[in-house]
């Protein structure tokens, strides 16, 4: 049986050719706590409707195929993980 990240990466690549075609593409980031997290780049970097290719149709058709994936997030290279404070 193949893991959650094989079946998420066979979607991405199946996904891929739609964004190139447009001069974007999307890579896969990481998988964790039922979160992915994916980088767009290329045209899709700069597009206004970026929002709307996200979580209309990259998250919906991933979440639809695999129901343990509860979001599509973009992943930003320049963040850096959030420290708990106490």
């Amino acid at each position: 049986m193949k893991s959650t990240e094989e079946r998420i990466k066979e979607i991405i690549e199946k996904l891929r050719p739609y964004l190139i075609s447009d001069g974007g593409n999307i890579e896969f980031v990481k998988y964790e706590d039922n979160t992915l997290y994916i980088t767009l780049t290329g045209n899709c970097e700069n597009c206004p409707l970026i929002d709307v290719t996200l979580k209309d149709g990259i998250e919906q058709m991933i979440t639809t195929e695999i129901p343990e994936v509860k979001e599509v997030c973009l992943y930003n290279k320049e963040q850096q993980p959030k420290k708990n404070e106490d």
